[in-house]
This record gives structure tokens, sequence and C-alpha cells, in this order.
């Protein structure tokens, strides 16, 4: 490497880690721990616990706490200024349950709610398999829906919206489901698994049915593994879909992902001149994420993406980066990763700006089968082998400075190539946010 490149590189890499990732705010969370297998369901009789203003309880807190495992809190319509805490062994198998078919109508707004029940708008840690369905979270400084330390939860048509740091998040979990539910305006990832335990028989989470828009990331997913997000939407999201290696969790990479049967398109939302959330520097640094993205890989080991439509993200469709800072160095590179069967372009009606991306980094990573590519970086192609492969790829260093400057740039939409949208009955596409109706495909 000349001089010259090696400073710039430098420069650059400074805070890499940060630009195509997104690394939790400085919120406080529970300490991780093992979650374990999940138990045996309780023996019953199960009671149901009324929330409402006509009922027993009007505190679905106080409703949890009076709830023993297995048991049902009911929550009637109307607004809830409160964050409920779900907490030990003693509230696994609970159910809190609003109106599945109108989640909007059960609400927790956390406006003037504080100290440290304005975090969340649902928080359960250390008590497994516990479901949340039917639920509305808006305006918490936190996270929306958040499961930490537990085995098998089920979180179903919930939305979460307008603040906080994630929409609905699981950390250090294993073998859970996120299904039929909104992620939209929230000032980090809409939704996001993260710090998945290593496991000789791994418990598989499912992620369908989901729909993201308007956050900085659509899904964030910090050393994942055994995940599979499927049948979703994410659009108009700064960057779409990230599974991505960084030290600030245990356990890098993401691993054994499958991300299949996705709708990713118009990932072009430029939050920098404009949010309806308020702007925050993230922990480790003043580098931006990108925006312009639909899926990449950051850094990864047998993640598959795999028959999915992208079209319409104006910096790149799908692309793979090695994590070259992390401190963790066998955990760098890209390994046995597959691009394959996906569909780009909409038929050529609403293209990406570059269909593929892959800096050519680590061994066994391919392509194949995709549909619609019109454009690849580098643009000769050399990185990208063709499915099956073995070996070492062709790393290419220019197009991974190349790629990395595309994020660091002041101008975030720098490394654009523009091209016009196909129309889609009832969604707008979103590049600057403006004040007013959200029309952007949520409820």
């Amino acid at each position: 490497m000349k001089m010259g490149r090696a400073v710039r590189m430098s420069a650059i890499v400074a805070g890499a880690a940060l630009v195509l990732a997104a690394p939790a705010f400085a919120v406080s969370y529970p300490p991780p721990k093992n979650p374990g297998g999940v138990g045996k369901p309780p023996k019953g009789p199960h009671r149901t616990l009324h929330v409402g203003k006509h009922a027993r309880y009007h505190s679905i807190q106080k409703a949890v706490n009076a709830a023993r495992p297995g048991d049902t809190v009911k929550v009637a319509h109307g607004v809830y200024h409160e964050g409920v805490k779900i907490v030990g062994r003693r509230k696994r198998y609970l159910k809190l349950i609003g109106d599945p078919r109108h989640p909007e109508k059960v609400v927790l707004d956390l406006r003037g709610v504080k100290g440290t029940a304005a975090q969340n708008g649902v928080i359960v840690n250390g008590a497994d398999a516990v479901t949340l369905r039917g639920l509305t979270a808006m305006h918490y400084k936190g996270n929306g829906f958040f499961v930490v330390n537990a085995t098998g939860y089920k979180l179903d048509r919930l939305i979460a919206k307008f603040g906080g740091v994630y929409g609905i998040y699981a950390f250090n979990t294993k073998g859970g489901s996120m299904t039929n539910s909104v992620a939209a305006w929230n000032n980090d990832g809409g939704f996001y698994i993260g710090q998945t335990p290593i496991q000789t028989k791994p418990l598989r989470t499912i992620a369908g049915g989901l729909k993201s828009y308007g956050n900085v990331i659509g899904w964030s997913g910090t050393n994942m593994r055994y995940v599979t997000i499927t049948k979703s939407q994410f659009f108009n999201n700064g960057t779409g879909i990230v599974p991505n290696a960084l030290d600030s969790e245990k356990w890098p990479p993401p691993e054994d992902n499958v991300i299949t049967h996705n709708e990713v398109f118009w990932n072009n939302f430029n939050y920098y001149q404009g949010a309806p959330f308020t702007l925050r520097k993230p922990a480790t640094g003043d580098v931006p994420y990108p925006v312009g993205v639909g899926i990449l890989l950051f850094g990864g080991r047998r993640n598959r993406v795999e028959n999915n439509d992208v079209y319409g993200n104006w910096l790149v469709g799908v692309g793979m980066l090695q994590q070259f800072l992390l401190k963790q160095e066998d955990a760098r590179d890209l390994q046995d990763n597959r691009i394959q069967g996906n569909r780009f372009g909409l038929n050529g009606t609403d293209l990406n700006g570059r269909d593929l991306f892959y800096d050519g980094n680590g061994s066994g990573n391919c392509f194949g089968g995709n549909i619609g590519v019109s454009a690849v970086f580098p643009a000769d192609g050399s990185t990208l082998a063709t499915c099956p492969f073995s070996g070492p790829n062709h790393f290419e260093q220019n197009a991974q400075i190349e790629a990395v400057g595309w994020s660091t740039n002041a101008d975030h939409t720098a490394g654009w190539v523009r091209h016009p949208h196909a129309p889609k009955p009832g969604y707008n596409a979103l590049e600057v946010w403006k004040e007013g109706k959200d029309i952007w495909g949520g409820r």
C-alpha cells in the first residue's frame, strides 16, 4: 500500500465500526445473563387479570405484579402513561395482551413518565416464554418493547414509533419470534436482535410479517445468529437490514442468519436533513451511518441473503464488507456467505444505485442466480464469485476504501446514483422528512 493510501485509509476507518452498524446509545440496560433453556409451562389453573378504566386494575404494572406464571393480563383500549417491567422466573409464560386486531388502540405513551420507567414501553428480563401482543409503544427514551436474558419470547402485532433507541429489541436471548409488527421513526434501529449466545443445538428465532420504515436502520443485528427474517418490508429507512459484528457486544460475528423473501426498497431516508426524532451522537464517535443501502453484511459467517426483492436503494442494493476494525481478529473476515436468487430493480422500473457490492474479503463467499442485476461494484465484478464457491475470495482494497468513503463523506448522498421510483399504491418514497401525516405505509 502506498503511503498516501495508508494515511487515507487510517482516517476513514477511525470510526468505521460505527459507519455500517448501530451500537446502542448510552441507555441503562440490565446485565446480560445466560438465558438457559425454556422450562415446562407452569401448571394451572391460570387467571386473566383485566386492566382498564372500568376493570379491577387501572395500571398495567399493578396487574403484572399480581400475575402468576402462565396468567394473562388483558388490557382495554386506552392510553397508559407507564413503563411496564416483567422480570424474573415468577413471570414466565405470562401473556400481556392488548387488541391484536387494533394494536393502535392500546397505547403505552411514555410522555410524562420519569426515571427508569421512561426507558422502555415494556421490558421483559429473565422471564421465559412471555407473550406481548396487540400493543403500541410511543415516545420511549430507550426501547419500545425490549426482551433480555430470556428464551422463547413471542412478540406479535406490536407497534413501536417515535423516539427511543430501538423499536422492538431482543438482546442475549434464544429462540423467540417477532411477527406482524410495525417499527417506525426510531432514531436507531426499528427492529434489533443482538448478542445471540452461541449454541450447539440452536434455537432459531423467526421474524416475519414486519414493516419497518422511517428509522435510521430498519433492522440492526449486532452479533446476531440463528435468525430468519422473512416476508417483511424494509423501506424508507436510512439503511434497510444490517447484520453486523461489533466489539460492543459478545460473540462476534453474526452467523447462520437467513434473510429471505423480503421486500427491501427506497432506503434513502436522509434523516440528517430532518427527522421526527432528535438525532443523537452515537457512543463511539461522530462518524455517520450510511444512507441508501438495502441489505449489508458487515462481517459475518454462513449468512444467506436469498429470494428478496431489492429495488430503489440509491447507494447499494445488497453488499458485503469486512469488519476490519474488530478487535477479535479471527472474527473480522466474511466466510461462506451466499447472496443468491434475489430480484433487483423491479423489472427495470426502479433501479438501485448499484445492485451488488463486495470488497472481496474472506473466503467461500458467493453470488448466484440473482435476477435484474444492472450495476455492480467494483464495476468489473472481479470480487463476485459464482456459487458454489470455496477457497479465498479476490480482495480489492480500493473497493473497500471507496465504499467506506461513501459513508464518511460530509455529503451523505455523495455516492448515490438516483433513478426514478415506480409508483407503489399506498406508499410514498421518503428522502427528506416533512412535517405532516404518517403516509409512508404504516398504520
